[in-house]
């Protein structure tokens, strides 16, 4: 059983995206630059944007917050957005998710210029994606498939399973391993019979919130599994979805929780930023 050791991979590229931000500014005078749109007092939202603005000061690039309180109007949103679309020193903006309830998620989403959207949640990423086109990818399974990458992990000919279908993780993850040949399915709510999906797969990638969601009689001998998902429990110790304890030792390969997915989440979120900045002038044209 091997580690795939996302933390370690995650210092690799910041210090890559360091390099490249002083290379930036050396040469073409540009500072990259991320807007994040923090709404409501959510502790995990505000934490997650503490590390993102951590991370962003660590490797050179502006960072700024946008903290407005929950009962804000969605046009107030879509006011800022538009002034962070027009701001030639912001190249990435980004809403943290879950918005409160009654802001329209996808006309938020939508409103973001597509060359800026470093969280590649806009239908305009998402298509370009989809059809296996250049485009701002999802931050996490953009991750996961550089930590296969890192460890020599092809998915090519592969069947893989992917459990969880959100548009944030599952949905992407499925199509990046389509679009690497991989044979996919996507496991979700519904599915009827997930150990008979799950057992037969080389790859599990799984992030659907559930602790203990995937137990050692659902994995074949051999198989590689990413646990994508985070839950914190009562004692406070963060777990993924996976039974690490009892699922390890069949697997050739595991993401660890916490270590595994989570830090590159952050790494790519800075990689996507300076391919934004990098467009700067196209944008400017």
């Amino acid at each position: 059983m091997n580690i795939l050791d996302g933390k370690a991979l995650s210092q690799k590229i910041k210090e890559e995206v360091k390099l490249e931000t002083q290379k930036l500014q050396a040469e073409k005078n540009i500072t990259p630059g991320l807007a994040v749109i923090l709404v409501g007092n959510d502790p995990a939202s505000a934490a997650y944007v503490g590390m993102k603005s951590k991370a962003c000061k660590d490797a050179g690039i502006y960072s700024i917050v946008h903290e407005m309180p929950e009962t804000i109007s969605q046009e107030s949103i879509l006011e800022i957005l538009s002034m962070m679309n027009k701001n030639p020193n912001i190249d990435g903006i980004l809403v943290q998710l879950p918005l409160p309830k009654h802001i329209d998620t996808t006309a938020i989403l939508e409103a973001i210029d597509p060359k800026k959207d470093v969280d590649g949640f806009h239908a305009y990423n998402v298509g370009r994606m989809t059809s296996g086109l250049d485009a701002f990818v999802p931050a996490t399974p953009y991750g996961v498939m550089e930590l296969l990458k890192e460890y020599n992990i092809d998915p090519q000919g592969k069947d893989v399973c992917v459990v969880g279908a959100s548009d944030i993780v599952g949905k992407p993850m499925g199509t990046l391993l389509l679009n690497a040949n991989a044979t996919v399915t996507t496991c979700h709510i519904y599915t009827k019979d997930l150990k008979a999906h799950t057992s037969k797969a080389d790859i599990i990638c799984v992030g659907a919130g559930v602790v203990n969601l995937i137990k050692e009689d659902m994995v074949k001998e051999g198989a590689i599994v990413v646990d994508i998902g985070i839950n914190r429990l009562d004692n406070g110790k963060l777990v993924g979805d996976v039974d690490f304890e009892n699922v390890a030792p069949k697997c050739s390969y595991i993401t660890p929780v916490p270590g595994g997915v989570g830090p590159m989440t952050i790494a790519m979120l800075l990689k996507n930023t300076i391919k934004a900045a990098k467009m700067r002038e196209s944008r400017e044209k």
